[in-house]
């Protein structure tokens, strides 16, 4: 292997400078950081993770729990973290939790205390009393995606009025018979997200004077295979037929989508369907939906855990929420209803 001292030769520095250039710590001119690494990549020339380590307390790796792997969402938000960590020279280390109360255990009280991460990002999870205390224990910059907790730094979408917005869209295009595809109680965890999504709609047609109908509700469990059977219940049932469906998540979306093709219905001309994430199918399935921006929650995420690791020894971490954005997009899936 290319040693540190040869780097320093060829680019006629000392091991010291190659160092600083290389890890981003300290002071080096701009010239003579492109001559180190011009070098480094001439002599093929890797920074030894071990030595780095070693050299500055810190392991460049950021854990990321997360509670499903197999999900759209949850992908898309990691997906957003490893490419932002990745620019930084930071790998991740992931941790599946489950809702095993013996293996979340494990999870705090041994895989992150072995000090292999410098930090950690939790994504839509609801730590505990105790598990937020297990975390601040590590004295590690934590930042958490998706819900509120007054004891560590987090990134939260208001999940009501995003759903607000949604079903505002289709009232103001004449709608009154609106349906809503929301969660079983199974589905409903970690931070209630469903739960708030429906309360967000029921305030939205309660302000319009419109009564909620429980028969214009149906769970499913966020999948496009889930919102495919809820839609067909929902078109199928006797008596008034709804004229639009708010799904809580873009894949029920387009599951309703196909089941209104399906029986018949034509879309936006019979049903409009409008839902929620900005999913990259939305577009080619021409969705109306309210995008989160799930990758750029993640780039923020990571943005903000490697601010805090910098920040560490300078000052202590601040506990205040942050707003993540989202944003109306109106696409062929929505239109007014006739007269």
């Amino acid at each position: 292997m290319v040693s540190i001292d040869e780097v320093a030769r060829h680019a006629g520095v000392s091991t010291a400078t190659v160092s600083r250039a290389l890890s981003g710590r300290g002071h080096v001119s701009d010239s003579t950081k492109a001559r180190v690494e011009a070098a480094a990549k001439t002599l093929g020339y890797v920074v030894s993770a071990s030595a780095s380590s070693l050299a500055s307390g810190r392991t460049r790796n950021i854990g990321v729990l997360v509670p499903f792997l197999d999900r759209w969402f949850f992908s898309t938000v990691l997906s957003g973290i490893a490419s932002a960590l990745m620019r930084r020279g930071y790998d991740i280390t992931l941790y599946s939790l489950t809702a095993n109360r013996d293996e979340r255990l494990a999870m705090f009280e041994t895989f992150l205390r072995r000090q292999r991460v410098d930090g950690v990002i939790a994504i839509s999870l609801e730590l505990g009393p105790e598990e937020t205390e297990r975390l601040r224990e590590l004295d590690l910059p934590v930042i958490a995606i998706g819900g509120p907790n007054p004891r560590l730094t987090t990134l939260t979408v208001d999940d009501v009025a995003v759903a607000r917005l949604a079903t505002e869209h289709l009232l103001a295009l004449g709608h009154r018979a609106i349906a809503h595809i929301g969660a079983s109680p199974e589905f409903d965890i970690d931070f209630h997200i469903p739960t708030h999504r429906r309360q967000g709609f029921e305030q939205a047609l309660a302000d319009a004077g419109i009564d909620v109908k429980p028969s214009l509700y149906e769970p499913a469990d966020f999948t496009i295979e889930g919102g495919f059977r809820a839609a067909k219940q929902l078109l199928g049932k006797p008596g008034g037929r709804p004229t639009a469906i708010f799904a809580a998540s873009d894949e029920m979306a387009i599951g309703a989508l196909l089941a209104a093709r399906e029986l018949g219905y034509r879309v936006p001309e019979d049903l409009s369907v409008v839902g929620i994430d900005g999913h990259e199918l939305g577009e080619f399935f021409r969705l109306t939906t309210v995008d989160q921006f799930p990758l750029g929650q993640g780039e923020r995420a990571a943005d903000a855990i490697l601010a805090a690791l910098e920040a560490k020894d300078a000052a202590p971490p601040q506990h205040q929420p942050g707003e993540l954005p989202y944003e109306l997009i109106v696409r062929g899936s929505t239109a007014r209803l006739p007269s």
